[in-house]
């Protein structure tokens, strides 16, 4: 219990940090990098780490978001890179569109600042410190499924509303893993989302929402609301309960998984009508390659390499 708290205190004074005293939040962010944008931008970020002048991917996303308004396409994003990489700071590359430059920063800080940097995994008892991406794909190598960008589309369960994430189609019992590490915020069941978890990221800007569990048994061994998780650990298992005030239904058609990511620059952004979600579907093509591999032990599932966040 002192470890959950202790973590949660540290959460809460990162996000303290992160808001000057005075300075108005974001209030809306419409994420629109599509995913070879993505992978480009990360590849650049990692062949630079070790290099006199390390270009960050967020630096180049923002460079490029000021000039395409949000859009981001593989060609901006080769430009921006390539200036980046120059004598020119982003001011003096954009002109009058740097008024723009923080806005962007902000907002690609938010949805990927816990993607990529420094990890560690323990393999024949050694670790190996590594820097790349360190979040993982929500489904556990192995295990096949399918998706589609499903974001925005109609949902008529309770009310008329919005689709606010994306879906992955997989088999029954599929296990789901921490995209991030962070604290489970939430756990239990909710009438939209059946059996779901919700987990803050360690600088608690992003929630991450895990919903449509499996019917009877959804959710990792021991796991519990207040403990603490790193990207990769299980945490549930794929299957189709929701849409129901009773608890324990499976009322959805199909086997899946609805994985959400929610931004959080304030917390009254939280449980409100202000909330800011993002469209995922381009961070899971991103993170399609980076999948956990498990093992079924008499104790139940655990990874097969133990892991540790260095930035944490």
């Amino acid at each position: 219990m002192k470890r959950r708290i202790a973590l949660l205190l540290c959460a809460s004074m990162a996000f303290v940090c992160a808001v000057p005293a005075g300075a108005e939040p974001i209030r809306w962010v419409d994420f629109g990098v599509p995913y070879e944008s993505l992978k480009y931008a990360m590849e650049q970020d990692i062949a630079t780490v070790d290099q006199e002048k390390h270009i960050s991917w967020i630096d180049i996303l923002a460079l490029a978001g000021c000039r395409t308004g949000g859009k981001c396409g593989l060609t901006s994003v080769k430009k921006a890179a390539k200036e980046l990489k120059g004598d020119r700071s982003p001011e003096q590359l954009l002109g009058s569109l740097y008024k723009y430059y923080d806005y962007y920063h902000s907002a690609y800080s938010a949805v990927l600042g816990g993607l990529l940097g420094n990890y560690a995994i323990e393999v024949d008892g050694q670790w190996k410190p590594q820097y790349g991406l360190k979040a993982f794909s929500p489904i556990a190598a192995g295990y096949g499924y399918s998706h589609c960008d499903d974001f925005g589309n109609s949902r008529s369960f309770g009310f008329q509303r919005k689709h606010l994430g994306n879906d992955l189609m997989g088999g029954l019992g599929t296990p789901i893993v921490a995209v991030e590490g962070g604290v489970v915020e939430a756990m239990g069941w909710n009438r939209y989302g059946g059996w779901r978890i919700g987990i803050r990221s360690f600088d608690s800007k992003r929630y991450y929402y895990y919903a449509h569990l499996q019917k009877d048994h959804p959710f990792a061994k021991g796991l519990e609301q207040g403990d603490i998780v790193q990207a990769g650990d299980i945490i549930g298992f794929m299957g189709r309960t929701g849409y129901s005030d009773k608890e324990n239904v499976n009322n959805i058609e199909t086997v899946h998984l609805h994985f959400g990511i929610q931004l959080v620059f304030d917390e009254s952004q939280k449980e409100c009508n202000a909330e800011i979600w993002i469209n995922a579907y381009h961070i899971v093509r991103l993170l399609s390659n980076h999948r956990v591999s498990l093992r079924h032990t008499e104790e139940g599932w655990q990874r097969a390499y133990p892991y540790e966040d260095l930035d944490v």
